[in-house]
Formats: structure tokens, sequence, C-alpha cells
């Protein structure tokens, strides 16, 4: 459908999310959107432990290649042509490269964010919850399936969370970088493209552990009482991050209805944008 075209899917995906998975989404998404251009932000483990300057130099290149696309203004041209993106977010992991991929685009545009209001929708997958020790135990447990190996990384885990918890009581800095995500997601310019027009779907399931679905359940309508524009969709058996595996039609269908909504507030706004003022339509009368 000529009509419903994405510009960009931007994907964030999670916590040590292995290629081969994240290639189920991105070919679906080739199969619905075929001329839309995809980026694919993956999320490397070591990030609980990362300065912010080295998770921004990672983010770099996703900044570069959203200007190519002409989603960003370049050094070199502003944006000329208004963009349709997609956001698909998964667990903490996405959802805090997401809230520094904002960061860095406040950062260096300033001002200039304030004008951004592009057609756009976003999906959330597994998220957003509270992220704790807890839920990180859970995360890297997940992840490390060796049972020799699990408790030597836990525990590195652990020391690695302790001094950093510490040092933030110490000096009063930003030094765990999992904190504030739930609070950022609730921005509804957390990226700056995005806004109350900014359709949001929250996927999430009650046999989710890493992920309570309380939870998340909670932050969406926190945000509906913002004056977003909120869906929610509760899966019964799937795990964390597996909605889609566990119910495919059901999950894809959820994705294009609110892409839907997205094109139609687009087709909404450019009907008023083409209706003449009272007191022209008035002179015809």
């Amino acid at each position: 459908m000529a009509g419903c075209l994405i510009s960009v899917i931007l994907i964030f995906g999670w916590m040590g999310a292995q290629r081969r998975y994240l290639r189920n989404y991105t070919h679906a998404y080739t199969e619905l959107y075929p001329n839309a251009s995809q980026i694919v932000v993956r999320c490397n483990p070591d990030i609980i432990w990362s300065k912010i300057s080295t998770i921004q130099q990672r983010l770099t290149p996703v900044i570069d290649a959203l200007e190519a696309l002409h989603c960003l203004p370049s050094s070199k041209s502003s944006v000329q042509r208004r963009p349709r993106i997609l956001t698909h977010v998964f667990s903490g992991g996405g959802s805090l490269q997401m809230t520094h991929l904002g960061h860095m685009l406040q950062q260096k545009y300033g001002s200039v964010c304030a004008q951004w209001s592009f057609t756009s929708a976003l999906i959330l997958d597994s998220c957003p919850s509270i992220v704790n020790f807890n839920t990180i135990k859970l995360t890297f447990s997940a992840l490390v399936q060796n049972p020799i190996i699990r408790p030597v990384v836990l525990t590195f885990i652990s020391t690695v969370y302790f001094i950093r918890f510490c040092l933030s009581l110490l000096f009063g800095k930003r030094m765990m970088l999992v904190s504030d995500i739930y609070a950022d997601m609730q921005n509804p310019r957390v990226l700056p493209w995005m806004g109350l027009h900014t359709p949001r779907l929250y996927l999430f399931s009650r046999k989710d552990r890493s992920s309570p679905w309380q939870e998340v359940m909670h932050h969406a309508e926190t945000a509906k009482e913002l004056g977003m524009d909120v869906r929610c969709e509760l899966f019964e058996e799937s795990d964390h991050v597996a909605h889609m595996r566990a119910e495919p039609e059901r999950y894809w269908t959820l994705v294009q209805e609110v892409w839907v909504v997205a094109i139609s507030k687009e087709k909404g706004e450019q009907r008023i944008s083409q209706t003449p003022p009272a007191q022209w339509r008035r002179s015809f009368l």
C-alpha cells in the first residue's frame, strides 16, 4: 500500500540479541514494507559497565545513517521531506540504547529538535520495566547458558553494580546508566521526531519474569495520562521478547495496525492544512 510506506525502520535489539534472532524481525519487515530502509542497533551485554562516552561512540553511526537517509539535517543539507519512521524497541537493553540516542540528538541539534514532528510510531516489546539489580541478574542468567561460567559472570556483574551504586551515592553523578530508563521512556519526545501524536504499542506478557507485565502496564497508563496515544496488548504464555515467536500472525497484525494509525494522523494533518481559514470559507458561502 503506497499510502502506508515507511521511510526508515529503526530497531533496537535486546541485550545480547544474536543476529539470527533479529533477522526474524528484519525479514518480516522486509516483506511488509519492502521499500523501507532498516537500521538495526544491537546491544552488547557490556553496556551495563560501559562509560557513557563508549555508548555514544557506538551510537554515532546510527546518527550518520539517519542523516544519510535524510531523517536528520546534516552539515550539507536540512531535512528536505517529511520522513516516516517506525521505531521498534526490545527490552531494557533496547530502551537504554534508544534513550541514549535521544539525548545525543538533543545535544547535537538543540532547539532545532522542537521543530521536528515526523510521522512516527513506537513499538515497545517487553519494556519498559523498572531496571534494578534483580532484573539485571535475570537478564544475564538467561544470556549465559553455561552453568560453570554463569556464577562467575553474575559475581562480576554484582561487583560492578555495587561499585557504580556506591559511586553514585558518593559523588551524586549518574553512574547507574539503567536507573533512569523507566522515567526517560515517559517522555513523549524520547526521540526528537516523536510527540504526543506518536502512537505507542506496548507488547508484554503475564509470563515474562524479566519485565513484569504490571510494571509495563503502569508505564502505559502513565503515558496515557500524559496525553500520549497508547495501545496495549497482553500476551498470556510468551516469554521475554518471545511474543512474536509465540503468535506471529497476531504480533505482525498489531504492528501494521499501529502504523496505519500513524499514517491516518498524517493524513488528518494534511486535510487540516489544506482547509481554508474560517474567514476564507465564509467568503465562498
